[in-house]
């Protein structure tokens, strides 16, 4: 009996032994194993999955999203106010400088993409940028101490600073300018770095990859819930120095936190100029127009294996859409003898790949789609602005004496936006399933972009009301105020919150996931680009709305006494082209076509 325990004593030893030597080599398997999407360490190497990227760096490029936000959202969460009670400007003025800004804020994100994908790479365009952002801050802070608020105290709600000479007025507009480029430049590049931090072609790391976009978007939305309370509220006391002297600390601080994971970020090669690729294709299918196209890919040129040698990025299969473009890739005499005479090489600029082709294909799809979200920019833009104004001249006394900032009113938007996000997943989607009666399978991007336009629809149908309401107890004194509760606009505030749920979300990742791997940061770029389009757009139907309705001496829809105007018309106005976007868009959708990336393991055994 002694001898059969002993043998089991030591069976089950060596049992416990072996274990955790098992367990070990599994560990530093993972640790030492390659990520399979090509993704590079800092040293231009494979990236190893252990010792690179994962949310340890993640996190870190969400925290610096969150404390850049902070610093941007407190220049502009009040420069409409800052516009009225410091530069003396009347509404329509204030509300066209900050649309006109905010526009550069999101066109900037588009040449910043541009410079990431094509020369810099993602890492280094977010660390030049931001210094430009910083430098930024730094200038606002000190024009406003220097200078513009004469005299001392002033800049308060209803206390106006006294005029400023021209070239104040130009310094302190170069400094805003200098934070819109540090600030919008970085911006798709910061959102795809955090995405390659998890290698999409491994299905533990693919939701997580998924799941980094809400989570960017709701790291933007914190920093801006602490910039739209705490903020705005000493903004609104006039302690305007005080609040530009905190956001530069916040960017050096975002700017530090950046830099303190340089040694494990996973990195993509700059893929060069896209123009010159894109210019290519168009170039090639113009010199075989007389070439027929087959009917099928076969007969198209394509590189496998050592050929790509190099190029980090994944294959594009061949689609049928857009057929005049793949005679780019028809592979004639002249191209053989020419691949013959430039070993092994093809003449780009005569003869390009499918994917070269693919290329542009995917950028064309996306334009109609892009071209649809700008009215939902348009929605986003008034909020921030005319929202602003409106809530002004509402009563904002809220617990006995205290005021509360009519742009605070956007902490609904950002908590309504945050709530939705962190929710969608575990309450929303399983309703959704429920409802629908299918498999557990969510909403696609677009079926949410179009969801959340018609939600913003609803969102301008109630601000609307709100504003008839609002002038129904306006006084017949002449005062800009009324008596009605800003907390009539909580409504309005949630419904756009919970539209941009929707559709900058499913914005974001359709952009990126429909942009070949070489264009990721100009995917995203193109998405917030539709936000500077629309901040244009705004400007433009404000200005057209106020010259026509204010002809003839009329106060016009838009004037600097909203009692006297009819803003709710305006509000209207822009439902109803919210409205006949939505059409267009679903149309659009229907027809989209998505792209088909082949796996690099398929390439290699097509070598």
């Amino acid at each position: 009996m002694e001898t059969r325990e002993r043998e089991r004593e030591r069976s089950l030893s060596s049992d416990f032994k072996v274990a955790p030597v098992d367990a070990l080599e599994n560990r530093e398997e993972s640790t030492s194993a390659k990520t399979i999407d090509g993704s590079l360490d800092r040293l231009g190497r494979p990236a190893t999955k252990g010792r690179t990227g994962g949310w340890r760096c993640a996190i870190m490029i969400l925290v610096n999203q969150g404390l850049v936000t902070m610093a941007f959202a407190g220049v502009e969460v009040n420069l409409v106010l800052f516009s009225k009670s410091v530069l003396r400007q009347t509404n329509a003025e204030a509300a066209d400088t900050f649309s006109r800004w905010l526009g550069s804020v999101y066109l900037c994100s588009l040449i910043g993409a541009f410079l990431s994908d094509s020369y810099l790479g993602r890492f280094r365009t977010c660390v030049i940028f931001q210094v430009v952002f910083a430098i930024g801050l730094l200038a606002t802070s000190l024009c406003t101490h220097l200078f513009l608020l004469k005299p001392p105290g002033c800049g308060k709600i209803g206390e106006l600073c006294e005029p400023h000479t021209p070239l104040e007025v130009a310094l302190f507009y170069i400094s805003i300018y200098l934070i819109a480029i540090g600030n919008g430049a970085p911006e798709p590049s910061l959102a795809a770095l955090g995405a390659d931090q998890f290698d999409g072609e491994d299905p533990d790391e693919k939701q997580s990859k998924s799941s980094f976009y809400s989570y960017f978007y709701v790291s933007l939305n914190l920093g801006s819930l602490v910039a739209e309370t705490v903020l705005v509220y000493i903004e609104s006391m006039g302690h305007w120095v005080v609040v530009f002297w905190m956001c530069t600390g916040f960017c050096m601080a975002a700017y530090a936190l950046l830099l303190s994971q340089m040694t494990r970020y996973r990195h993509f090669k700059p893929m060069g100029n896209p123009f010159s690729r894109f210019s290519q294709v168009i170039f090639a299918s113009f010199r075989k127009m007389k070439l027929e196209v087959p009917a099928d890919s076969e007969g198209l040129y394509e590189l496998h294996g050592w050929e790509r040698e190099g190029t980090a990025s994944r294959k594009i299969r061949h689609t049928n859409g857009l057929k005049f473009l793949d005679r780019a890739a028809i592979i004639s005499e002249a191209d053989r003898k020419n691949i013959r005479n430039r070993g092994q090489k093809a003449d780009p600029w005569r003869l390009c790949t499918i994917t070269q082709v693919e290329e542009v294909k995917c950028i064309l799809r996306l334009l109609p789609i892009w071209l649809c979200t700008i009215l939902s920019s348009v929605v986003f833009i008034q909020m921030l602005s005319l929202f602003v104004e409106q809530g002004a001249a509402m009563d904002t006394r809220a617990f006995s004496n205290f005021h509360i900032p009519p742009a605070s009113m956007t902490a609904f938007d950002i908590v309504s936006t945050s709530a939705f996000i962190i929710l969608y997943d575990k309450l929303i989607v399983p309703f959704f399933v429920k409802v629908t009666k299918r498999e557990p399978q969510p909403p696609s991007e677009l079926k949410r972009i179009g969801i959340g336009l018609g939600i913003a629809v609803a969102a301008m149908i109630l601000a609307g009301l709100v504003e008839q309401r609002r002038l129904a107890f306006a006084s017949d004194n002449g005062k800009e105020k009324s008596s009605l509760s800003i907390f009539w606009q909580t409504p309005q505030y949630v419904l756009v919150g919970v539209s941009e749920a929707f559709v900058y979300v499913a914005q974001m990742e359709f952009f990126s996931s429909q942009s070949p791997d070489g264009l990721k940061s100009i995917g995203i770029g193109l998405s917030m680009s539709s936000t500077a389009t629309g901040c244009y757009v705004c400007s433009i139907i404000l200005s057209v709305v106020t010259e026509v309705t204010s002809k003839n001496g009329k106060p016009g829809w838009v004037p600097p006494n909203l009692n006297d105007g009819h803003l709710d018309r305006f509000f209207f106005l822009s439902a109803a082209l919210t409205a006949v976007n939505l059409v267009f868009f679903i149309i659009c959708a229907k027809r989209y076509k998505s792209i088909s990336l082949e796996k690099l393991e398929e390439d290699t055994e097509t070598a």
